[in-house]
């Protein structure tokens, strides 16, 4: 009764299956982000989300077209700024999401000021409250990036792990790069209405994390960070719903504590593991 209350409502049930698919795509691609060491990559983006989403408002289209042109102008203009100057990546990140995120605060505060409209929830989710036709575009955007992840494993493993060594093969290793950070726009504005642009890192990374502490392959790390990001998403949704939380920020309290698990006990690298083999005496 207690999981089969919920059910009887539309929107949880649209919310269970946006839950589902986007536990799945950020789990995917956070993998990446997380061997390519590139975490701030996805923070940048989703910061970058918020002038594209009030222009589009503005204009009357798609939000969420609005919003990966945003996220993809952002990545764009790091690489333009880390390739033509002296700046660090890292830095460049920092420099664009912040502009970028400024700027849309200030659009949305405008946008607020004439229109009788709350564009707030993109900052941090509203899964609750999606409509069939959000379903529509992120199950859309969902199979797109889950498409392009099996056509191009092999070599996004390959070019994850050794760029150098894909370079000099002969892979386009600037197409692979401006690749993945689409495909991290992509899930970034498939995430925004389920936990909003300031806590999808969280999303992208944290079960990734985990599952890294759990089992050693880049595919298993995709499957089991793919299972904690759908328990941890519906989850925080049941928790919503029967406690009255913010949805967003309660489904990123379970991921973060089913991380801190696998940190405890991992059965390889779990900082209680280590403690206990270090406490048993030499054979």
């Amino acid at each position: 009764m207690f999981l089969l209350e919920p059910l009887q409502y539309g929107f949880m049930q649209r919310s269970l299956l946006v839950a589902v698919i986007v536990g799945i795509i950020c789990a995917v691609v956070g993998s990446y982000l997380m061997v390519r060491r590139m975490a701030l990559l996805g923070d940048a983006i989703s910061h970058s989300l918020l002038p594209g989403l009030a222009i589009a408002f503005i204009l009357g289209v798609n939000i969420y077209v609005g919003a990966f042109v945003a996220g993809v102008l952002s990545a764009v203009l790091i690489g333009w700024i880390h390739t033509r100057s002296p700046i660090k990546e890292d830095a460049a990140m920092g420099i664009v999401f912040s502009a970028f995120f400024a700027l849309g605060i200030t659009l949305i505060t405008i946008v607020q000021k004439t229109n009788k409209i709350d564009l707030n929830h993109f900052l941090f989710g509203n899964i609750l409250g999606v409509t069939v036709s959000e379903v529509r575009d992120t199950a859309i955007i969902a199979a797109i990036v889950l498409l392009a992840v099996v056509l191009l494993y092999k070599e996004l493993l390959f070019y994850c792990f050794d760029p150098m060594g894909s370079q000099a093969t002969g892979l386009p290793v600037h197409w692979f790069n401006a690749g993945l950070m689409i495909l991290v726009a992509l899930t970034v504005v498939a995430s925004m209405k389920a936990v909003g642009v300031i806590l999808v890192l969280s999303l992208l990374i944290t079960p990734a994390s985990a599952a890294y502490l759990l089992v050693p392959r880049l595919h298993q790390v995709m499957l089991v960070g793919s299972g904690i990001g759908v328990f941890s998403s519906i989850s925080g949704m049941y928790l919503s719903y029967y406690y009255n939380l913010p949805s967003g920020p309660a489904i990123v309290m379970v991921v973060s504590g089913i991380f801190f698990l696998a940190l405890l006990f991992s059965p390889t690298c779990g900082l209680l593991t280590q403690f206990k083999q270090a406490l048993k005496p030499d054979a």
